[in-house]
């Protein structure tokens, strides 16, 4: 079973960039875009090399949503046997990278206790194009609904390019309160 996050820390005390004024043109007109370095993913999520599958937050949205970057490169240790002469990105790391992008909106959501978050369940998961070496994963992730402040589900989506790559349901379950 994959871990998400054991931590429920609020970074914007830690030198985060200050929110910029709202896009008018943006889905939610009210939202304050957020960037997390990926020194600050760290405070949040316990994932480390070669796991730590997220290398930037480009736009947060508290309590709704998230847009990570993972820049994918030729020294992962996947690539050395996933596929010999034709590098894949498994799919799977795919959908661990759309669960860490979810892990930061997790952590970031008030009174949830403090706790390990850990999949519960994915559902119709879909794989639509090969990631590669030199491709720039986008993840955003949305989330969907909060049960018992102990389950959460959201709707994971990941694009190279403007194409999509993967897409699918992700259940959470709050562990070791």
């Amino acid at each position: 079973m994959s871990t998400l996050t054991d931590l429920h820390t609020d970074i914007s005390s830690d030198n985060s960039p200050a929110p910029e004024t709202a896009d008018p043109t943006a889905k939610h007109p009210t939202a304050q875009p957020c960037i997390f370095s990926v020194e600050e993913i760290h405070k949040l999520l316990p994932h480390r090399y070669p796991f730590s599958l997220v290398d930037r937050i480009i736009d947060f949205v508290p309590e709704k949503r998230a847009t990570g970057i993972k820049n994918v490169t030729f020294n992962e240790p996947h690539f050395q046997g996933h596929f010999p002469g034709r590098p894949i990105m498994p799919g799977v790391l795919i959908i661990e990278a759309m669960a860490q992008v979810g892990g930061v909106v997790l952590t970031q959501l008030p009174d949830i206790p403090v706790g390990l978050f850990m999949f519960a369940g994915i559902d119709d998961v879909r794989f639509r194009r090969p990631v590669v070496p030199g491709d720039q994963l986008i993840m955003t992730v949305e989330l969907l609904r909060i049960k018992h402040r102990k389950f959460g589900w959201m709707q994971g989506r990941a694009e190279v390019e403007g194409q999509l790559a993967a897409q699918g349901k992700l259940m959470f379950s709050l562990v070791d309160e």
